[in-house]
């Protein structure tokens, strides 16, 4: 792995699990020795990050990490459902209906791994991550998988600022075991419905448990 992909991956995991947090400035000397790289990769880093809307440059104090505010959740979240409700729709008009019957029933397996063990929270967000990987292959459009990984990005960041607990995460594990059931069926609408349901719980959640910093 290059230096440049090492700081970047790095970096950009800290920031989407909140170990920098928002308006931590981000100085190229610090980050450099922080990482064990030289300050070329570190510059190179920070403008992949800039790029993608998780770091900016702050006049005088250099590069700082992003802050998520409530009017940006609520732009997100109106992204998000047009985006996820229309793959979600394909992904029932085009997936392998064994793919989307073997999460659903992983889906409905998933309270299993959710507690207040952080690992198993782990397994259980992988386990979305396949649901999501496996829409993206379905759609066959390979511009608007694009566009859902660029947004997933800072609705990550988001869901640990939500601070999820095991009552909300046991029903989105069924929520998202609706919408693998859904596109497993063939039903477009009900995939579609089922998404939209789902992301108006999620940002009811996070907009109670948002706490503006």
């Amino acid at each position: 792995m290059r230096a440049s992909d090492k700081a970047y991956a790095t970096l950009r995991e800290d920031i989407i699990e909140w170990r920098l947090a928002p308006g931590t400035v981000l100085a190229e000397v610090e980050q450099s020795e922080r990482l064990g790289v030289s300050r070329t990769p570190v510059r190179e880093a920070l403008s992949r990050l800039s790029a993608e809307g998780l770091t900016t440059a702050a006049g005088g104090r250099g590069v700082v990490v992003t802050d998520i505010s409530l009017d940006d959740i609520d732009e997100m979240f109106e992204l998000r459902e047009t985006l996820e409700g229309k793959a979600a729709a394909l992904a029932a008009e085009r997936g392998e209906r064994t793919v989307f019957e073997q999460l659903h029933a992983a889906l409905l397996r998933a309270p299993e791994l959710i507690s207040e063990s952080d690992p198993a929270r782990h397994e259980y967000y992988a386990l979305v991550g396949r649901l999501d990987e496996a829409i993206d292959s379905a759609i066959s459009n390979s511009y608007l998988a694009q566009a859902m990984r660029s947004l997933r990005v800072h609705l990550v960041r988001v869901r640990r600022l939500a601070a999820d607990d095991s009552q909300r995460l046991n029903a989105a594990a069924l929520e998202h075991a609706a919408i693998a059931e859904a596109i497993a069926s063939g039903n477009a609408k009900l995939a579609e419905a089922a998404t939209t349901l789902h992301l108006h719980r999620s940002l009811s959640h996070v907009k109670a448990t948002h706490s503006p910093h």
